[in-house]
């Protein structure tokens, strides 16, 4: 099947997050398994520093947008060490700029605008490009224009004619809301703006329109698939959300075992890489490792806690700040923090590694060699999350030994099997997970934790229950061409009637 990804990020050309993780990689499974997919960005200011060549097509582009006509131009590139192309649609005064959404906290005021002019690029390149398209896989609220064009001004033209589309909520936190004025920009007519499609609360929704208009529905794992049908993880869309219920699938996020592979990893090198096989000689070895770079003295006897990402409220770092203070002056362990996030963590956490030099160590910065190491090195991986669409850091973690300690949230409670006395002897658990959002709860699960790590038989079982999952995106690719194919189907169907 012809896949066209409408997408604002694609790893290594531009990502803010699990969007461009997801875009850059499922592409290329996709065509591993037989299938033409291309893609489609902006191209962003980070494209151009990405360090790939981009060549020059020779084609423009000419949309409306309101009143005026702005043109644009594409250029094409291909996802690395594959034959998938990517096209970049051009446009200086709207792409070429420090960030891709916002600038010092702020997002940047003419988003619909940027994004109105994107959507309808990314349409007319299939004729313009020739490109042969069977369905268009939209991603989150900067595409989610996309699905209403195709029901709407692009439903007569030939090229469109029955042409399906499916959109991917990667968080549904972000909607994309804009002054209701701003609906004259998309060139819909404005009997659309109404509370059952576009409009949102008073405002644009370009994520409400998407999930009004796409053809089906997907989310990145099937926990959220149920959780945003209901407050507060709606937030706010429940209704458009339960309405579209049964054309709404979860897929949980594969994990590109060419990057994390603790028996791979370049960052590691041969001395300290390791499988399911070796890691109770090298896993030590990276923990000791690890421990001389951070600074902590280099202990085997005491369990190393890590955390690794943004530093902020959903992410549950209030709760981890809590639990920190009160085990540095009882409980004989360490932590290890790696992020940038809120002030108020920053300042928190780094007063914490100031005053406990022996047992926290925190670095307020994002290295990916370090993210590689603190996986490989630590025995546990904390996410006590207040919300998780999906989550790749238990996924890692997992593949590398690092038993995941995490809220049962999300993707979080799709892809950790608690250790209960049940899961342990049949062999099923592979980390500890708790419910309750609450630092006394998740205080009970890291106890519980430290209790079977002083079991050596217990936590070498959970070690390599984990490091034996399978969360290669070909089982996630897999379940994508599935619901490409039904949804094709059902809308060639429904077109026949």
């Amino acid at each position: 099947m012809n896949i066209l990804f409408a997408t604002s990020e694609a790893a290594p050309f531009v990502k803010t997050g699990g969007l461009g993780d997801v875009c850059g990689a499922l592409p290329v499974e996709l065509a591993r398994l037989g299938h033409h997919p291309t893609v489609i960005l902006p191209a962003f200011r980070q494209v151009h520093q990405a360090g790939i060549h981009l060549e020059q097509t020779g084609v423009s582009v000419e949309v409306p947008i309101g009143q005026k006509m702005v043109r644009g131009h594409y250029l094409r590139a291909n996802l690395p060490d594959s034959n998938v192309p990517v096209y970049f649609v051009e446009h200086h005064d709207y792409f070429d700029r420090a960030q891709p959404y916002r600038e010092d906290g702020e997002d940047f005021r003419d988003n619909c605008e940027r994004f109105v002019f994107y959507s309808r690029a990314a349409l007319e390149a299939i004729p313009l490009l020739g490109l042969d398209v069977d369905l268009v896989h939209c991603h989150d609220w900067q595409a989610g224009l996309i699905p209403a064009y195709l029901h709407t001004l692009y439903a007569d033209r030939p090229e469109f004619d029955a042409l399906p589309s499916i959109l991917t909520i990667h968080n549904l936190a972000y909607q994309g809301n804009f002054w209701h004025w701003d609906m004259a920009l998309t060139g819909l007519d404005w009997k659309y703006f109404n509370w059952r499609q576009m409009e949102f609360y008073g405002n644009l929704s370009f994520l409400k329109t998407g999930i009004t208009f796409a053809d089906a529905l997907t989310t990145v794992s099937p926990t959220y698939a149920e959780e945003i049908l209901r407050p507060p993880l709606s937030c706010g869309l429940e209704g458009a959300l339960q309405h579209r219920a049964d054309v709404l699938t979860g897929i949980i996020n594969g994990v590109d075992y060419d990057v994390w592979n603790p028996a791979t990893d370049v960052f590691l090198g041969p001395e300290l890489q390791f499988d399911a096989d070796s890691f109770a000689t090298n896993k030590p070895a990276c923990k000791a490792d690890l421990q001389r770079r951070m600074g902590l003295p280099e202990r085997g006897d005491v369990p190393l806690l890590a955390a690794v990402g943004r530093l902020a409220d959903q992410k549950g770092f209030d709760l981890i700040a809590r639990v920190m203070k009160q085990w540095a002056v009882q409980i004989d362990a360490q932590w290890v923090i790696l992020g940038t996030g809120e002030p108020k963590y920053h300042e928190a956490l780094g007063q914490l590694a100031a005053e406990h030099p022996e047992r926290i160590a925190v670095r307020l910065e994002f290295s990916n060699e370090l993210a590689h190491r603190i996986e490989a090195g630590a025995d546990m991986f904390l996410m006590p999350s207040q919300y998780e669409p999906c989550g790749l850091n238990q996924l890692y973690s997992l593949k590398y030994g690092t038993v995941p300690v995490v809220r049962a949230t999300g993707g979080l409670a799709d892809t950790v099997v608690n250790a209960t006395e049940p899961t342990l002897a049949d062999g099923t658990a592979t980390g500890f997970s708790f419910e309750d959002y609450t630092s006394l709860a998740l205080a009970e699960t890291l106890e519980r934790a430290c209790r079977a790590y002083a079991d050596p038989v217990v936590w070498s079982q959970l070690i390599r229950t984990g490091m034996q999952q399978d969360w290669s995106w070909t089982a996630s690719a897999r379940a994508y061409a599935k619901l490409y194919q039904e949804t094709r189907e059902r809308t060639m169907l429904a077109a026949a009637e």
